[in-house]
C-alpha cells in the first residue's frame, strides 16, 4: 500500500483534506436547490462507502510495503474494528447536525463554528491520546483558530435578519455547535484502531488507513438508518420526508450527492494516511482548517454575506487571516 515518508508530504496530503473536507458541502448546496438535505445525505454516504472501497482496491493494495487493503480487513480483530465503527457513528450524527446547519445558516457560518469547534477540542482529544508535535505551537495555532471562529460568530450576527430567518439561523448556530462538539470525539476513537507507529509493519489485529476508511464509511452507513431516517420523520426544518421521495429524485441529483460523499472520503483517507508521519493532532488539526476553504466558498462563491457592511467585511477579513496563521502555527508544531 502508499505510505507517506515525509514530514513534508504529510503536510501536503493534510492540506488535500483541509480543501475537501472543506468543499463537499458545495454538492449540498447544489443539490439543495431542489432536493432537501436529509434526502442528498444517503447519496452522500452511498458515495462515501463506494470511494472507501476504491481507496483500498487501489491506493491500499499497490506496492510491497504494508498489507494489502483485503488482507489487513480480514486479520483485524474485533476490537480494533469496534473503535473505527464507533468513531464512524459519532461523526455521522454531528455531520448529520451539521447538514442542517448548512441548510438553516449557510457554508460560511455552519462551518467555520461546528469544524472550528471541533478542530480546537478535537487537537486537545488527540493530543492526549498520541502526544506529537510542539505543546506551545500547538496551543497558539488553536487560540488563533478560536479568534477567527468568534470573528465568523461576530459577522453572522450582524447580518442576521429579523422574524423566521432570524429563527433559522439561530438554530443553524446552535446545531453547528452540537456538531462540532461531536466531532471533536470521532477521530481519537479512529485511532484506536489503527497502529500509527507503523504503517510498514502494523501490530497484527490493527487497521491500516485504507481499512480503517472502509470500515469507517460502514459505521457511518449502518447508523445512517437510525440516525437519518428519524431526521426524515423529524426534520429540524419543513415537512418530513420519505423513502418514495428519495428514489424519485434523478439521476444527475443523485449523483450530485454520491460525489460529495467521494470527496468528503478521499480527505478523510489522506488524512488518516498523514496521521502515521504527522501525528494524529497535526494530521486532524490541519484537515479541521476546512472552516476556512468553507467559508471562502460561502463568502466569494454563494454570496452569503451579500451586502454586509464595512465592519461586517472586517471581521471576515480577520477571521481568514487568523485561520491561516494558525494553520501555519499548527504545522510549525508538527515539523
Amino acid at each position: 500500500m502508499f505510505i507517506i515518508q515525509s514530514y513534508g508530504l504529510a503536510v501536503v496530503f493534510c492540506f488535500i483534506t483541509m480543501l475537501c473536507w472543506g468543499s463537499w458541502g458545495n454538492t449540498q448546496k447544489l443539490a439543495g436547490k431542489t432536493w432537501r438535505y436529509e434526502l442528498f445525505y444517503w447519496d452522500y454516504v452511498i458515495g462515501m462507502v463506494l470511494f472507501a472501497g476504491l481507496l483500498g482496491l487501489t491506493m491500499g493494495s499497490f506496492g510491497s510495503e504494508g498489507r494489502p487493503f483485503v488482507e489487513d480487513l480480514g486479520q483485524a480483530n474485533l476490537t480494533s474494528a469496534l473503535w473505527v465503527l464507533l468513531g464512524g457513528i459519532i461523526f455521522n450524527a454531528s455531520n448529520i447536525l451539521l447538514s442542517a446547519s448548512v441548510s438553516l445558516a449557510g457554508l460560511a457560518v455552519a462551518f467555520p463554528l461546528g469544524c472550528g469547534l471541533a478542530l480546537v477540542l478535537g487537537v486537545i482529544n488527540n493530543y492526549i491520546e498520541q502526544p506529537k508535535g510542539d505543546t506551545t505551537l500547538l496551543a497558539l495555532g488553536v487560540l488563533s483558530v478560536v479568534a477567527a471562529i468568534v470573528c465568523n460568530g461576530l459577522a453572522a450576527s450582524r447580518v442576521s435578519k429579523g422574524g423566521a430567518q432570524k429563527g433559522s439561523s439561530r438554530k443553524g448556530i446552535l446545531l453547528a455547535i452540537v456538531a462540532g462538539l461531536l466531532m471533536s470525539t470521532f477521530y481519537r476513537f479512529v485511532v484506536k484502531g489503527m497502529d500509527l507507529n507503523n504503517f510498514e509493519a502494523p501490530a497484527e489485529g490493527m487497521l491500516t488507513p485504507y481499512s480503517a476508511i472502509f470500515v469507517f464509511s460502514l459505521g457511518v452507513l449502518l447508523s445512517n438508518f437510525v440516525f437519518n431516517t428519524y431526521v426524515m420523520r423529524r426534520p429540524f426544518v419543513g415537512e418530513s420526508v420519505s423513502y418514495g421521495d428519495y428514489f424519485r429524485g434523478s439521476l444527475s441529483t443523485h449523483l450530485v450527492g454520491v460525489l460529495g460523499g467521494a470527496i468528503w472520503c478521499l480527505g478523510t483517507a489522506f488524512s488518516y494516511i498523514a496521521a502515521g508521519e504527522a501525528g494524529a493532532a497535526v494530521s486532524y488539526a490541519l484537515g479541521q482548517g476546512a472552516p476556512m476553504v468553507a467559508a471562502f466558498w460561502g463568502v466569494f462563491i454563494w454570496k452569503e454575506f451579500k451586502g454586509a457592511d464595512n465592519k461586517t467585511s472586517a471581521l471576515l477579513t480577520l477571521m481568514f487571516a487568523l485561520f491561516i496563521i494558525g494553520l501555519a502555527v499548527i504545522v510549525l508544531a508538527g515539523n
